[in-house]
């Protein structure tokens, strides 16, 4: 497996593998989100990919210069339980830690609890919190 930076031309093959591996998309999650989100951090948005190119992975953090964050991990169903996304994480992590982070969050959308113990081995531990959001853009 080889990891390698996002691109836009991936976007397609990026979408399939979210949806594949149960994500629910945002409304940001739109080429134009992703052309914005690269502006920012480009080096937080890796693909995990075979040796024949295939997107096998992918793992989208980003950094606020105070937090980081996990916004999406996804692995193709026919590679998960082999570590990637794992070594996608620790990837991650380690950028975000070169960058000067001092704490990674992430949120679990509850259709996909499931993960939940995954991000446990890996050492991240459930907060109490009220999320809200709003969005000012219309659709």
């Amino acid at each position: 497996m080889q990891f390698h930076p996002f691109s836009l031309h991936q976007y397609a093959e990026v979408v399939d593998l979210w949806l594949r591996a149960g994500l629910q998309l945002s409304r940001s999650d739109t080429v134009e989100g992703l052309r914005q989100k690269l502006e920012r951090d480009p080096e937080l948005f890796l693909v995990a990919t075979t040796e024949a190119g295939k997107i096998v992975g992918a793992v989208m953090g980003s950094y606020d210069g105070r937090r980081g964050w996990v916004n999406h991990l996804a692995v193709d169903p026919g590679y998960q339980g082999q570590d990637l996304g794992s070594r996608l994480m620790q990837e991650l992590e380690h950028r975000l830690a070169a960058l000067g982070c001092d704490k990674i969050n992430l949120l679990i959308e509850p259709s996909n609890s499931g993960v939940k113990a995954f991000y446990g081995r890996l050492g991240y531990t459930a907060d109490e919190l009220i999320f809200m959001e709003k969005w000012i853009k219309p659709e």
